[in-house]
């Protein structure tokens, strides 16, 4: 059984692209199970249809203890027999969200429901959170292959660098390994090129370059993934794709992250930056 985690900046595409690659390797016969490490407790919706299932965590409030909770109150089927589970968290405003990670994961452990039968289990985890409970899947040696979710953009490429730089700390004391990056197309200038050279000061690859295609919205407006809704579309493929490549994978490295200034540079390289010139910072661009 692989472990693999999910990580990237908030909003960059995480739980479409999991969902997604964890329908491709459904359609493979490949028995999978997803772990949603996000308080939104939205990584299963795709897959089970629902706009949100019953967390660990709010069952935990309800019924007072974890003990009183049965695998079956917290895990559902859906497509593709993909095994669903969602570790929800606090109520807003009130302790750690982290900490429904932790419980959510131990009580699964307990639980036996990793299973031989499990080829994959995902976790699906919030943001570019690589500390406290968030940590949990890389920093207690649950997963053990990560891939990082990014796009041409700035601030997802720092948030990339950054998981990097948690992944190499958690590296020295366990087999946790970047296994790639997924790169989530926004339609960048050399979108490609770019992380596919940060790849490379990485220390590893971009496994996948993922198009932006209107068929992903449409898909997520019926609660559905794309392998599922539009099978024979372009877009199911890539993620078919992407999911072989995941299968296939034996590229697990401890990751080499940039400083913030080689990071700028990489920017710059590719033209998406001008040369740094302290004389322009802050100021807008000339009008035509």
């Amino acid at each position: 059984m692989r472990q693999i985690a999910i990580y990237g900046k908030g909003g960059i595409g995480k739980s479409t692209t999991t969902q997604n690659t964890v329908a491709g390797l459904a359609s493979l016969g490949k028995k999978v199970m997803i772990v949603g490490c996000d308080p939104k407790a939205d990584s299963t919706r795709l897959i089970l249809h629902a706009k949100a299932q019953s967390t660990v965590m709010d069952l935990v409030r309800e019924r007072g203890t974890v003990e009183d909770l049965e695998v079956s109150d917290v895990m559902k089927v859906g497509y593709g027999d993909v095994k669903c589970v969602e570790s929800g968290g606090p109520e807003p405003g009130v302790g750690c969200a982290g900490r429904g990670v932790i419980t959510a994961i131990n009580f699964l452990e307990e639980q036996g429901a990793y299973t031989e039968e499990l080829d994959f289990v995902f976790y699906d985890v919030l943001g570019d959170v690589v500390c406290g409970g968030f940590a949990m899947p890389i920093r207690e040696g649950k997963a053990e292959e990560i891939y990082i979710v990014c796009s041409g953009e700035m601030m997802a490429m720092y948030a990339a660098n950054n998981i990097a730089k948690g992944i190499l700390k958690y590296a020295s004391s366990g087999k946790v390994r970047l296994a790639g990056l997924i790169c989530n197309s926004r339609n960048t200038d050399r979108e490609a090129d770019l992380i596919e050279a940060l790849a490379k000061r990485l220390g590893t690859h971009m496994i996948h370059f993922v198009p932006r295609d209107n068929e992903v919205q449409r898909a997520e407006l019926r609660r559905m993934t794309v392998i599922e809704y539009a099978p024979e579309h372009k877009q199911a493929e890539e993620y078919r794709t992407l999911a072989r490549k995941i299968l296939e994978n034996k590229k697990l490295v401890i990751p080499t992250p940039l400083e913030m200034e080689e990071l700028e540079g990489l920017l710059m390289e590719f033209g998406i930056m001008a040369p740094e010139d302290e004389s322009v910072v802050g100021k807008a661009a000339a009008v035509a």
